[in-house]
């Protein structure tokens, strides 16, 4: 128990030193996402300069405080790092978009591609279909230079039927 503690002990210390280092003035608090993973709640009065253009600012600086601690520990888990409840904000926001999109799909039938996304933003709308019984998505293999989501209508399962895979 003390590892997790000294952890998240380090992990808000180093991020609040890298912050204190940009001029930030921060609260941080430290939670756990929906995904159950160690997430840093940053609190402060830029919260607008923080966080960037979507959300790029914050993710750098995610991106840099993982890659600070993992040097000092391989093992150490990955923090998701957020400020005033951005990314939930973000990720409902992108729901409800591709939701409204989908429904075009279901009553036309015909696939719609989606704008290139993150892998981090294809993630939650691939999460947000998998139960969806009439539309599914499709993106092509990480080879692919463009990563865009498609939009599909799932075939029609007649009574009685399971589908297979």
């Amino acid at each position: 128990m003390s590892n997790e503690v000294d952890a998240e002990v380090n992990a808000k210390e180093l991020l609040d030193t890298i912050l204190g280092y940009l001029g930030f003035v921060v609260q941080i608090e430290d939670t756990q996402n929906e995904g159950g993973n160690p997430t840093l709640q940053i609190y402060t009065e830029e919260a607008d300069r923080l966080i960037g253009r979507d959300g790029e600012t914050l993710d750098a600086i995610q991106f840099l405080l993982n890659r600070l601690l993992q040097a000092k520990n391989p093992n150490a888990p990955k923090w998701t790092v957020d400020c005033e409840m951005y990314r939930s904000m973000r990720q409902d926001k992108i729901v409800q978009h591709v939701r409204q999109l989908a429904e075009r799909v279901r009553l036309s039938g015909r696939p719609l591609q989606l704008e290139p996304m993150n892998s981090y933003e294809r993630r939650i709308v691939h999460e947000a279909f998998k139960d969806d019984p009439e539309v599914g998505t499709w993106s092509p293999s990480d080879s692919a230079r463009i990563k865009q989501i498609t939009l599909l209508r799932r075939p029609v399962k007649k009574e009685g039927e399971t589908l297979k895979g």
